[in-house]
């Protein structure tokens, strides 16, 4: 589980900095949207990915610090 959580890491790391560089490519979503709405521009999807990618970051730590579920 140990492995399976630092390959989580790693690839939540690298997937956050992919989606920032991505994320400069593109316009800022205007303020004041929805959820749905903001999925409508790129740079909403791409902003959602970093998210994403942030959350499968967390729990690769998690379970490196915690393999056996502690």
């Amino acid at each position: 589980m140990r492995n399976f959580g630092a390959i989580m890491l790693l690839a939540g790391i690298l997937g956050f900095l992919y989606c920032s560089t991505r994320l400069d490519d593109y316009e800022p979503v205007p303020s004041g949207l929805s959820l749905n709405e903001s999925l409508e521009h790129p740079a909403g999807r791409w902003e959602m990915a970093r998210y994403g990618s942030a959350a499968v970051a967390g729990f690769g730590l998690l379970m490196v610090m915690f393999p056996k579920g502690r």
